[in-house]
C-alpha cells in the first residue's frame, strides 16, 4: 500500500508548483501531477512556428510575477531563473507616428502623454511610487482576509481602484493618456466599464515604475522550471503525462489541492454542482510569428518597448472588449503583443525575431481573426506582413484544448467583469477551502486572480497547512 502523503497537486501551473514548493519547504511530503507532457499550464515555451522558434504560447512578459511577493521569497534565480527588462516595458502608439510609454521613471512615461496630462499622471502615480511591497502584499490576495500591511496606502488605492476605468479616465484631457489606461485596464479582459478596472490599470503601471515588464530568458517555461527545480530540492516530486479523472486515481493524501479551473475540481472530486454559477469570460485569439526582421513600427518608442498595446483612443479598445463580452465578432480588435526576442536573442535564430499578439473574442467563438488582428498591426507597422516567416494560430478551441483550465478561451479562468474580479469562484470567506474538508483550489480561479504570480497557490498552501496542522493537533 502507498504511503499516505501530506498533500498532492492537481496540475503543474505556476499556482500548483507553488503551492507545493510552500508545503514542501515546510517539511510536508508533496506530489505534484499533470496531465500533459510538460509542465507549466499558462507559463509554458515551445516551437510553435519553425525550428529554433521558441515561443510562449500563453503568459510571456511577467510584471506581476517579478513583484510576487510569493517568488521573491524563493530563490528561484539558483534554478535558471534570470529577468531581461526591455528599454521601455511598454509602447502604446498612435496614428500621428507618436506612442505613449511606461517607462521605469515615472517623469519619461508622463511627458510622452503630452503637456496637458503629464502633471495629473504624476499626482496620480506619486502616493505610491516606492511602495510596491506593500501594495502587493495588500492587493494580491483575497480582501477580507487579514489586516493590509499599509493602511493608509491601502485605503488611497482602494478609493481609486474600485472605480471603473472609464470613469477615472475623466481626470485626463487628452486621448494619449486615455488610451493607455484603458490599455492597460483591458489586460482584466472585462468591459471598461466594470468595477475595478482602474485598479488592474494602477497596478500595472505602478508594477512598470517598480519591478518593470520583464521576460525570463529562454522564455515563460524558466518560470515553472525553476519553481519545479525548488520543489525537488526540498524533496518533492513532479508527475507528468498523468491524467486525473478521479481521486482515486491519485495516491492517498491528507490534502488535495486543484490548479484546475473549478468546474474540473468538482467534477473529479465528485462535488457535483458545487461550481454551477462559475461564470467564464472573453476568450483570447493569439498569433505566434517567425519573424524575418523586428516589427516596423512607425512609432519609435515601439521598437524599443517589449510590450506594444494597439487601441488608438478609449473609445475603440472598450468597444472591442464589449463586442468581445456580448458575443459579437471582432472587427477593430484591441491587441496585445510582445516582441522577447528583442531583448532575448535565445528566442529566435541568428537576425531573426518571434512576435506574438491577441485580441478579444467570445468565449468558445470558432471563427478566424487572424486577418482583422494583421490589419490592425499593419496600421502602426506598414510592411509587418512581408516579414512573416510563419504563423501558429489558436482561437477559443485551440487555446481550450492546449490548457484545459482555459474554458472556452478564457485565459483568466474565470469572469473577472464586475464583483468577479474580487468574488472568485464564488462567495466564500476562504476561497481556497471547498465543501470536501480535504479538497482544495489554489488556480487563478481563485483570488488574486489572473497572472503569473503563484499568490493563488501561496494562499492556497496557507489554507492546506492551517487545517494539516489543526488536525494535527
Amino acid at each position: 500500500m502507498p504511503r499516505m502523503l501530506d498533500a498532492v497537486v492537481i496540475g503543474a501551473g505556476p499556482n500548483g508548483l507553488t503551492a507545493a514548493v510552500e508545503l514542501a519547504r515546510r517539511g510536508m511530503s508533496v506530489e505534484v501531477f499533470e496531465a500533459r507532457d510538460t509542465i507549466g499550464g499558462g507559463a509554458r515555451t515551445e516551437e510553435l512556428t519553425l525550428p529554433g522558434f521558441r515561443h510562449d504560447p500563453c503568459s510571456a512578459v511577467h510584471p506581476l510575477a517579478v513583484g510576487s511577493p510569493a517568488f521573491t521569497a524563493m530563490p528561484l534565480e539558483r534554478y535558471g531563473l534570470e529577468w531581461l527588462h526591455p528599454d521601455l516595458p511598454l509602447a502604446h502608439p498612435f496614428p500621428d507616428g507618436t506612442a505613449g510609454v511606461l517607462a521605469r521613471s515615472v517623469g519619461e512615461s508622463a511627458m510622452s502623454l503630452g503637456p496637458r496630462d503629464a502633471g495629473t499622471y504624476r499626482r496620480l502615480m506619486a502616493p505610491f511610487v516606492g511602495k510596491w511591497e506593500s501594495m502587493a502584499h495588500d492587493f494580491l490576495r483575497t480582501q477580507w482576509l487579514g489586516l493590509p500591511m499599509d493602511p493608509v496606502t491601502y485605503a488611497r488605492f482602494g478609493l481609486l481602484a474600485a472605480q471603473p476605468v472609464s470613469l477615472f479616465n475623466r481626470r485626463f484631457q487628452d486621448e494619449k493618456a486615455r488610451a493607455l489606461m484603458a490599455g492597460l485596464a483591458a489586460h482584466a479582459i472585462a468591459p471598461l466599464g466594470s468595477f475595478g478596472t482602474s485598479g488592474i490599470a494602477l497596478m500595472f503601471a505602478l508594477a512598470a515604475h517598480a519591478v518593470g515588464w520583464p521576460v525570463p530568458r529562454g522564455g515563460s517555461q524558466a518560470i515553472p522550471d525553476a519553481l519545479a527545480g525548488l520543489l525537488r530540492a526540498h524533496g518533492g516530486a513532479v508527475h507528468t503525462d498523468f491524467e486525473v479523472k478521479r481521486l482515486d486515481d491519485l495516491p492517498p493524501a491528507r490534502a488535495y489541492i486543484f490548479d484546475t479551473s473549478p468546474t474540473a475540481l468538482a467534477r473529479i472530486a465528485g462535488l457535483g454542482n458545487a461550481y454551477r454559477d462559475v461564470k467564464y469570460g472573453p476568450a483570447s485569439f493569439k498569433i505566434d510569428y517567425a519573424m524575418a526582421e523586428p516589427v516596423p513600427w512607425t512609432a519609435k518608442e515601439a521598437r524599443r518597448a517589449g510590450t506594444v498595446h494597439i487601441g488608438p483612443t478609449s473609445g475603440e479598445i472598450g468597444a472591442a472588449l464589449d463586442a468581445a463580452a456580448n458575443g459579437r465578432d471582432p472587427s477593430v480588435p484591441f491587441l496585445i503583443t510582445a516582441q522577447p526576442s528583442l531583448i532575448d536573442d535565445s528566442r529566435a535564430p541568428e537576425g531573426k525575431h518571434t512576435f506574438w499578439a491577441y485580441g478579444h473574442v467570445p468565449n468558445g467563438w470558432e471563427g478566424d481573426a487572424t486577418d482583422v488582428i494583421e490589419r490592425q498591426i499593419e496600421r502602426f507597422a506598414p510592411g509587418f506582413r512581408d516579414l512573416v516567416l510563419a504563423r501558429a494560430v489558436a482561437g477559443p478551441p485551440g487555446i481550450a484544448a492546449r490548457n484545459a483550465n482555459y474554458v472556452g478561451g478564457d485565459t483568466a479562468s474565470g469572469s473577472a467583469a464586475g464583483l468577479r474580479l474580487l468574488i472568485r469562484p464564488k462567495l466564500a470567506r476562504v476561497p481556497y477551502e471547498t465543501a470536501h474538508p480535504a479538497v482544495f483550489l489554489c488556480s487563478q480561479s481563485a483570488p488574486p486572480g489572473p497572472g503569473v504570480h503563484g499568490m493563488s497557490g501561496h494562499y492556497a498552501a496557507k489554507a492546506v497547512w492551517r487545517r494539516l496542522v489543526g488536525s494535527r493537533r
